[in-house]
């Protein structure tokens, strides 16, 4: 496995800039849409359930659990581009993502923060 099996964020390029921060430097807020938020569920695969039991056991990282929470991070992330290009904005700020147990079946991550419009200054 590669370093792109463990990353995420936003491809280059994109048409809807996602930061963690309050503000943008460089731009100015022209409107608020909302907040926006892209959530998803997963469930336990058995297998890599019993191979996350072995292995904690001996110690180590549990890397196919890493995999699957890295890609349903990045699909909460897209699911929540997706919404704040729907409502007409061009930014999310103060993003954040929220990860829970779900009636103890799957993980439940949640990608949110608030879309807005931003236009460069100067």
């Amino acid at each position: 496995m590669g370093i792109e099996d463990y990353g995420g964020g936003q491809p280059p390029g994109a048409d809807i800039l996602i930061v963690t921060t309050n503000d943008v430097p460089g731009h100015q807020v022209q409107q608020v849409v909302g907040e926006v938020f892209g959530l998803t569920v997963r469930s336990r695969h058995l297998g890599s359930q019993i191979g996350a039991g072995l292995k904690s056991m001996i110690g180590g990282e549990l890397k196919g659990l890493t995999k699957t929470l890295v890609e349903t991070r990045n699909q909460a992330m897209e699911r929540l581009t997706e919404q704040a290009r729907a409502r007409g904005a061009n930014a999310v700020l103060a993003f954040r993502f929220d990860v829970s147990e779900a009636a103890d079946v799957g993980t439940e991550v949640c990608a949110y923060g608030t879309a807005v419009i931003v236009t460069p200054t100067g």
